[in-house]
Formats: structure tokens, sequence, C-alpha cells
């Protein structure tokens, strides 16, 4: 590894730790809000009164909001992925990929960590996949439809390198 490699990763952890380690302050307003829509320390999917209609985040310290959408069987899903956070996609892309039922995800993600030349969605593995989103880097978004006839539970993850181990969650179809 040279050193111009090991001085761009010592800027990126050292940015990764000041932007995880503040507190946000919040107002009584915004107190208000937190107690009417989750309790302390649950992140709550940002939906729309509209059926199917699903807006999932993504940030800088590889969380997604939620772990846990819920659609209707049958009828088209617009989903919305945002990466909320700052940095560009090379360091920390994320995208959304919803697996089909019985795919083993972690055996998913090894092969999705040699796949840069596709944004780690691995052509070998598009058949595990029902709908996945771009890769995006920080402070972008893209919206995908699909529709799922089957009910059931979707595993769904982020294929960047590593990130599976942190952001994953379940499309619960009804």
């Amino acid at each position: 590894m040279n050193t111009k490699t090991k001085f761009s990763i010592m800027i990126l952890m050292g940015f990764l730790a000041i932007t995880s380690c503040g507190k946000k302050e919040t107002t009584p307003a915004d107190q208000t809000e937190k107690s009417e829509s989750s309790t302390e320390g649950e992140a709550v999917p940002v939906t729309s009164t509209e059926e199917n209609v699903l807006i999932i985040e993504g940030n800088d310290q590889m969380q997604f909001n939620t772990n846990e959408l819920h659609a209707v069987a049958g009828k088209p899903i617009k989903l919305t992925l945002k990466h909320v956070g700052k940095i560009p996609k090379e360091a920390m892309g994320h995208n959304l990929v919803i697996l089909k039922e019985g795919t083993d995800e972690a055996a998913f993600a090894l092969k999705a960590n040699d796949a840069a030349a596709t944004d780690y969605i691995p052509e070998s593995e598009k058949a595990s996949i029902i709908a996945h989103t771009k890769l995006l880097g920080g402070g972008e978004e893209d919206t995908i439809e699909f529709t799922i006839d089957k009910k059931g539970t979707y595993k769904y993850i982020c294929s960047f390198p590593g990130h599976v181990a942190m952001m994953k969650g379940v499309l619960i179809v009804e």
C-alpha cells in the first residue's frame, strides 16, 4: 500500500470518527415529533400514505434507518433509497438489493465483493435478485419499481464490500 493510499485511509477514518461521535441537539419540537413517531433508540422508516411507496435511508455510519419494510403482495412497489451521508460512493457506497427467498446473503455478499465493475451486483447471482438500486454516494438517491406477487419475507442488503454485516433487513410482503 503506497503512502498516498495510507494517507487517504487515515483521513477517511478520522472523518468517520468525527462524524459518528457527535450527538444532535434536539429542540422541544424535535422531542414532540420523536415521542409521537418512535421510542428512544428506534429508527422509523419513512413511508408514504400511498400503498407500497417505501423510503429507506443509508448513512455514513453504515446503517439503514430501518431493518424492516412492509408491502402488499401483487401491487407495484416504489422503493427509494436515499444516501443521507456525505462520503462519496468509492469509499462509502450504498445500494439496496432485495434477494429472492432462500438466497444465502453471506454467500451473495462474498461474490459481490469481487463485482466492483458492476457496482457490486455479481452477474453470476442475477437469478437471486428481485430488484436492486444503483450504487449511491453521499447525497444521492435512487428509486426502483417492482412487484412481488408472492407473500413472504425477503431479505435486503447493501452489497458494498463489508456493509452486509450492518446493512440488512427484511421486506415483509403480506
